[in-house]
Protein backbone atom coordinates (compact mmCIF):
# COMPACT_ATOMS: atom_id res chain seq x y z
CA UNK A 1 0.00 0.00 0.00
CA UNK A 2 1.31 3.67 -0.78
CA UNK A 3 2.59 5.46 2.11
CA UNK A 4 3.90 8.88 1.84
CA UNK A 5 6.24 10.73 3.69
CA UNK A 6 4.99 13.56 6.00
CA UNK A 7 8.07 15.25 6.47
CA UNK A 8 8.07 16.55 2.67
CA UNK A 9 4.21 17.56 3.17
CA UNK A 10 4.99 19.28 6.22
CA UNK A 11 8.37 21.16 5.36
CA UNK A 12 6.46 22.80 2.25
CA UNK A 13 2.92 23.36 3.94
CA UNK A 14 4.85 24.93 6.99
CA UNK A 15 6.17 27.17 4.33
CA UNK A 16 2.97 28.13 2.97
CA UNK A 17 0.87 28.55 6.12
CA UNK A 18 3.60 30.52 7.77
CA UNK A 19 3.45 33.16 4.78
CA UNK A 20 0.22 33.18 4.90
CA UNK A 21 -0.26 33.28 8.74
CA UNK A 22 2.39 36.08 8.74
CA UNK A 23 0.32 37.93 6.08
CA UNK A 24 -3.00 37.53 8.30
CA UNK A 25 -1.49 39.00 11.48
CA UNK A 26 -0.84 42.65 9.69
CA UNK A 27 -4.59 42.52 9.23
CA UNK A 28 -6.58 43.34 12.71
CA UNK A 29 -10.16 42.59 10.57
CA UNK A 30 -8.53 39.17 9.35
CA UNK A 31 -7.54 37.87 12.62
CA UNK A 32 -10.95 38.53 13.90
CA UNK A 33 -12.43 36.37 11.19
CA UNK A 34 -9.73 33.64 11.47
CA UNK A 35 -10.47 33.49 15.40
CA UNK A 36 -14.43 33.31 14.34
CA UNK A 37 -14.14 30.98 12.07
CA UNK A 38 -11.79 28.55 14.13
CA UNK A 39 -14.97 26.77 15.52
CA UNK A 40 -16.36 25.86 12.33
CA UNK A 41 -12.87 24.90 11.12
CA UNK A 42 -12.87 22.00 13.98
CA UNK A 43 -17.02 21.13 13.51
CA UNK A 44 -15.70 20.34 9.69
CA UNK A 45 -12.49 18.39 10.58
CA UNK A 46 -14.20 16.32 13.50
CA UNK A 47 -17.42 15.50 11.42
CA UNK A 48 -15.88 14.67 8.51
CA UNK A 49 -13.30 11.78 10.47
CA UNK A 50 -16.12 10.65 12.47
CA UNK A 51 -18.14 9.94 9.25
CA UNK A 52 -15.52 8.15 7.88
CA UNK A 53 -15.50 5.90 11.35
CA UNK A 54 -19.05 5.65 11.23
CA UNK A 55 -19.14 4.07 7.78
CA UNK A 56 -16.55 1.61 8.42
CA UNK A 57 -17.66 0.89 11.75
CA UNK A 58 -21.09 -0.11 10.29
CA UNK A 59 -19.58 -2.23 7.37
CA UNK A 60 -17.91 -4.12 9.97
CA UNK A 61 -14.58 -2.88 10.36
CA UNK A 62 -14.25 -2.12 13.78
CA UNK A 63 -10.88 -0.55 13.89
CA UNK A 64 -11.96 2.93 13.90
CA UNK A 65 -13.85 2.24 17.09
CA UNK A 66 -10.63 0.28 18.93
CA UNK A 67 -8.57 3.29 17.83
CA UNK A 68 -10.91 5.65 19.74
CA UNK A 69 -12.30 7.38 16.15
CA UNK A 70 -15.51 6.77 16.76
CA UNK A 71 -16.21 10.18 18.64
CA UNK A 72 -17.30 14.23 17.88
CA UNK A 73 -14.33 14.87 20.33
CA UNK A 74 -12.04 17.01 18.30
CA UNK A 75 -8.56 16.08 19.81
CA UNK A 76 -9.10 12.70 18.12
CA UNK A 77 -9.52 14.00 15.08
CA UNK A 78 -6.94 17.03 14.69
CA UNK A 79 -4.22 17.02 12.21
CA UNK A 80 -2.22 20.16 12.72
CA UNK A 81 -1.06 20.45 9.33
CA UNK A 82 -4.33 20.15 7.58
CA UNK A 83 -5.95 22.16 10.07
CA UNK A 84 -3.32 25.25 9.78
CA UNK A 85 -3.83 24.37 6.19
CA UNK A 86 -7.70 24.81 6.93
CA UNK A 87 -7.41 28.31 8.29
CA UNK A 88 -5.35 29.46 5.40
CA UNK A 89 -5.99 28.39 2.37
CA UNK A 90 -9.93 27.11 3.27
CA UNK A 91 -9.40 23.21 2.51
CA UNK A 92 -7.39 21.11 4.35
CA UNK A 93 -7.69 17.65 6.59
CA UNK A 94 -7.62 15.64 9.63
CA UNK A 95 -5.97 12.55 10.87
CA UNK A 96 -6.91 9.68 8.62
CA UNK A 97 -9.18 7.06 10.21
CA UNK A 98 -7.18 3.79 9.70
CA UNK A 99 -8.93 0.71 8.27
CA UNK A 100 -8.55 -2.37 7.89
CA UNK A 101 -10.35 -4.04 4.39
CA UNK A 102 -10.68 -7.56 5.19
CA UNK A 103 -13.60 -6.90 7.91
CA UNK A 104 -15.59 -5.18 5.90
CA UNK A 105 -18.93 -7.58 5.64
CA UNK A 106 -18.36 -9.70 2.79
CA UNK A 107 -21.85 -8.15 0.45
CA UNK A 108 -19.97 -5.84 -0.90
CA UNK A 109 -16.65 -5.70 -2.59
CA UNK A 110 -13.71 -4.32 -0.37
CA UNK A 111 -13.26 -1.41 -3.06
CA UNK A 112 -16.82 -0.40 -2.80
CA UNK A 113 -16.50 -0.93 0.94
CA UNK A 114 -13.87 1.73 0.95
CA UNK A 115 -14.79 3.94 -1.45
CA UNK A 116 -18.13 4.52 0.56
CA UNK A 117 -16.20 5.22 3.45
CA UNK A 118 -13.98 7.28 1.83
CA UNK A 119 -17.09 8.99 0.36
CA UNK A 120 -18.82 9.96 3.84
CA UNK A 121 -16.62 12.37 4.97
CA UNK A 122 -16.86 15.05 1.82
CA UNK A 123 -20.86 13.77 2.09
CA UNK A 124 -20.83 15.02 5.68
CA UNK A 125 -19.16 18.03 4.85
CA UNK A 126 -21.73 19.04 2.15
CA UNK A 127 -24.37 18.15 4.42
CA UNK A 128 -23.00 20.44 7.16
CA UNK A 129 -22.99 23.17 4.72
CA UNK A 130 -26.05 22.33 3.10
CA UNK A 131 -27.39 22.70 7.52
CA UNK A 132 -25.72 25.67 7.97
CA UNK A 133 -26.88 27.56 4.79
CA UNK A 134 -30.48 26.87 5.64
CA UNK A 135 -29.83 28.07 9.28
CA UNK A 136 -28.40 31.35 8.36
CA UNK A 137 -31.39 31.68 5.85
CA UNK A 138 -34.28 31.07 8.56
CA UNK A 139 -32.50 33.20 10.80
CA UNK A 140 -32.91 36.09 7.76
CA UNK A 141 -36.40 35.37 7.03
CA UNK A 142 -37.89 35.20 10.13
CA UNK A 143 -35.38 38.31 11.40
CA UNK A 144 -33.89 36.86 14.52
CA UNK A 145 -30.35 38.58 14.06
CA UNK A 146 -31.84 42.02 14.33
CA UNK A 147 -33.66 40.95 17.86
CA UNK A 148 -29.98 40.58 19.30
CA UNK A 149 -28.78 43.93 21.02
CA UNK A 150 -25.51 42.85 20.70
CA UNK A 151 -24.15 43.85 16.81
CA UNK A 152 -20.93 41.51 17.96
CA UNK A 153 -22.75 38.53 18.71
CA UNK A 154 -25.13 38.80 15.77
CA UNK A 155 -21.21 39.51 13.52
CA UNK A 156 -20.14 36.33 15.14
CA UNK A 157 -23.41 34.13 14.62
CA UNK A 158 -23.07 35.40 10.79
CA UNK A 159 -19.53 35.22 10.02
CA UNK A 160 -19.43 31.44 11.72
CA UNK A 161 -22.42 30.34 9.70
CA UNK A 162 -20.68 31.71 6.50
CA UNK A 163 -17.30 29.84 7.40
CA UNK A 164 -19.49 26.74 8.15
CA UNK A 165 -20.57 26.82 4.44
CA UNK A 166 -17.03 27.88 3.39
CA UNK A 167 -14.67 25.58 5.32
CA UNK A 168 -17.10 22.49 4.74
CA UNK A 169 -17.39 22.92 0.79
CA UNK A 170 -13.61 23.42 0.44
CA UNK A 171 -12.94 20.28 2.73
CA UNK A 172 -15.31 17.96 0.99
CA UNK A 173 -14.29 19.51 -2.48
CA UNK A 174 -10.47 19.17 -1.83
CA UNK A 175 -10.48 15.33 -0.54
CA UNK A 176 -13.05 14.43 -3.56
CA UNK A 177 -9.69 15.37 -5.86
CA UNK A 178 -8.89 11.54 -7.14
CA UNK A 179 -5.19 12.03 -5.90
CA UNK A 180 -3.40 9.40 -3.23
CA UNK A 181 -3.76 10.23 -0.44
CA UNK A 182 -7.40 12.16 -0.40
CA UNK A 183 -10.50 10.13 -0.32
CA UNK A 184 -11.01 10.86 -3.97
CA UNK A 185 -8.61 8.12 -4.82
CA UNK A 186 -10.66 5.35 -3.01
CA UNK A 187 -13.78 6.33 -4.62
CA UNK A 188 -12.21 6.51 -8.18
CA UNK A 189 -10.11 3.01 -7.75
CA UNK A 190 -13.57 1.66 -7.43
CA UNK A 191 -14.60 2.32 -10.42
CA UNK A 192 -11.62 1.79 -12.60
CA UNK A 193 -11.20 -1.34 -14.79
CA UNK A 194 -8.23 -3.80 -13.76
CA UNK A 195 -5.37 -2.93 -15.89
CA UNK A 196 -6.49 0.82 -15.25
CA UNK A 197 -6.71 0.27 -11.19
CA UNK A 198 -3.42 -1.51 -11.27
CA UNK A 199 -1.29 1.29 -13.41
CA UNK A 200 -3.20 3.40 -10.65
CA UNK A 201 -2.09 1.50 -7.65
CA UNK A 202 1.31 1.36 -8.92
CA UNK A 203 1.72 5.27 -9.97
CA UNK A 204 0.90 6.21 -6.50
CA UNK A 205 3.86 8.01 -5.47
CA UNK A 206 4.15 9.86 -8.12
CA UNK A 207 0.79 11.29 -8.19
CA UNK A 208 1.13 12.37 -4.65
CA UNK A 209 4.38 14.26 -6.19
CA UNK A 210 1.91 15.86 -8.19
CA UNK A 211 -0.60 16.82 -5.57
CA UNK A 212 2.86 18.93 -3.83
CA UNK A 213 3.46 20.66 -6.95
CA UNK A 214 -0.30 21.65 -7.05
CA UNK A 215 -0.01 22.93 -3.71
CA UNK A 216 3.37 24.22 -4.23
CA UNK A 217 2.96 26.81 -6.78
CA UNK A 218 -0.68 27.06 -5.81
CA UNK A 219 -2.26 26.10 -8.89
CA UNK A 220 -5.21 23.97 -6.75
CA UNK A 221 -6.68 27.34 -6.13
CA UNK A 222 -7.07 26.87 -9.44
CA UNK A 223 -8.45 23.40 -10.20
CA UNK A 224 -10.88 23.67 -7.18
CA UNK A 225 -11.53 27.32 -6.39
CA UNK A 226 -14.17 27.86 -9.20
CA UNK A 227 -15.76 24.55 -8.20
CA UNK A 228 -15.78 25.59 -3.82
CA UNK A 229 -17.23 29.64 -5.32
CA UNK A 230 -19.74 27.30 -8.01
CA UNK A 231 -21.55 25.21 -5.19
CA UNK A 232 -21.51 27.45 -2.64
CA UNK A 233 -22.96 30.53 -4.91
CA UNK A 234 -25.67 27.75 -6.37
CA UNK A 235 -26.59 26.25 -2.60
CA UNK A 236 -27.50 30.23 -1.67
CA UNK A 237 -29.08 31.09 -4.70
CA UNK A 238 -31.10 27.55 -3.73
CA UNK A 239 -31.76 28.72 -0.35
CA UNK A 240 -32.51 32.18 -1.41
CA UNK A 241 -35.58 30.58 -3.55
CA UNK A 242 -36.79 28.13 -1.10
CA UNK A 243 -37.28 31.08 1.67
CA UNK A 244 -37.55 33.76 -0.80
CA UNK A 245 -34.81 36.16 0.33
CA UNK A 246 -31.48 37.37 -0.26
CA UNK A 247 -28.70 36.29 1.76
Amino acid sequence: MFRFDKRILYVLIGIYVFMNIANRLTNTASIIGLLVSLPAILVAITFHEYAHAFAADKLGDNTPRSQGRLTLNPLSHIDLVGFAFLIVAGFGWGKPVQINPRNFNRDISMTKAEAIVSFAGPLMNFLLAIISTVVLAALAKFDVLSNISSATITTIIVVFLESMITINIGLGVFNLIPIPPLDGSKILVHFLPNKARVWYEQNQYFLYILLIVLWVTNLIDYIIGPCIYGIELGLIKIVEIIFGINL
